[in-house]
């Protein structure tokens, strides 16, 4: 029988389907590893700079495979597993760099490292290029030093009853009459005051741990931890030093270049921030 003439020209596509699959495959695998170990590279060059275990927490969005569909990071279980055991790798008079960047996340995972961090017996410094909200927070006041740029902010650490602040649960209590009061938010209220109370004793504990005074860390604990500002209100470097915490300013240029390996994914559109991206230099001063 004569073989169909459109038989070789089959096998083509077939063989371009199949190399666009592997393409779509490999590639983003590829990425993936070349990123990886531009990253490593960058976090051995810090080490060697600063004698010390460098760790990051770094939370964006980021992608999954090809589809480039972005998930929501956050501190969680699996974080505080791994930096723990990044910690328990380290020698015990080793200092450790951990650069936070990220909104916070639960409450569990965050004091679990927290407890790592102010037991290590070196010094430890927490390093915040942009941000570390809420649990983020918690992780720098757990350090003998913070290491911030001089626009960089971080968070409150108020408890959080779900979606709702505590502090603002308990305020019903004192707007309302107890029999105009439901059930539910009587057990809130409840939940509120003694998450409250445990956030200012935790707080307490953990920075006497590094050797503040009582009287401060109280003050501190009670400024962050009682619902005295929003969630998300920014505390800025100066606000930082006013509470009497060891706050620089000198954070490492390399940290900088490491944040550019941790891109936010773009997608199909432009991205909304755009300039040259090189330094660059002038001979006039100020503004004008």
């Amino acid at each position: 029988m004569e073989q169909p003439a459109y038989g070789p020209f089959l096998g083509l596509i077939n063989f371009l389907w199949l190399f666009i699959l592997l393409f779509f495959i490999l590639v983003p695998l590829w990425r993936r590893y070349v990123l990886a170990k531009a990253r490593e590279s960058i976090i051995r060059q810090l080490e060697n700079k600063r004698g010390s275990r460098l760790i990051t927490l770094i939370h964006r969005q980021e992608s999954l495979g090809f589809f480039g569909i972005p998930i929501f990071r956050y501190i969680n279980i699996e974080d505080s597993e791994q930096v723990l055991r990044a910690i328990r790798m380290t020698p015990p008079d080793m200092p450790i760099d951990l650069i936070v960047h990220t909104p916070g996340g639960l409450a569990l995972a965050a004091t679990q490292i927290a407890n790592a961090l102010v037991r290590h017996k070196g010094p430890v410094r927490v390093i915040v290029p942009h941000y570390a909200m809420s649990g983020g927070s918690l992780l720098a006041l757990a350090s003998d030093e913070i290491v911030m740029d001089p626009n960089a902010v971080l968070g409150p650490v108020d408890p959080q009853i779900g979606q709702m602040p505590a502090v603002s649960i308990l305020k019903v209590l004192e707007k309302k009459e107890l029999k105009d009061v439901e059930d539910q938010t009587l057990i809130l209220a409840d939940v509120a005051q003694k998450a409250i109370e445990q956030m200012k004793s935790y707080l307490l504990w953990l920075l006497t741990q590094n050797q503040m005074e009582e009287e401060k860390a109280r003050y501190i604990a009670e400024e962050l931890a009682t619902g005295k500002y929003t969630h998300d209100y920014p505390l800025t470097v100066e606000y930082l030093k006013s509470l009497g915490l060891k706050v620089n300013t000198e954070v490492p240029e390399e940290v900088y270049l490491l944040m550019e390996l941790f891109p936010q994914p773009m997608g199909s559109q432009l991205p909304s921030v755009q300039y040259i991206p090189v330094p660059y230099k002038t001979n006039q001063g100020g503004k004008g």
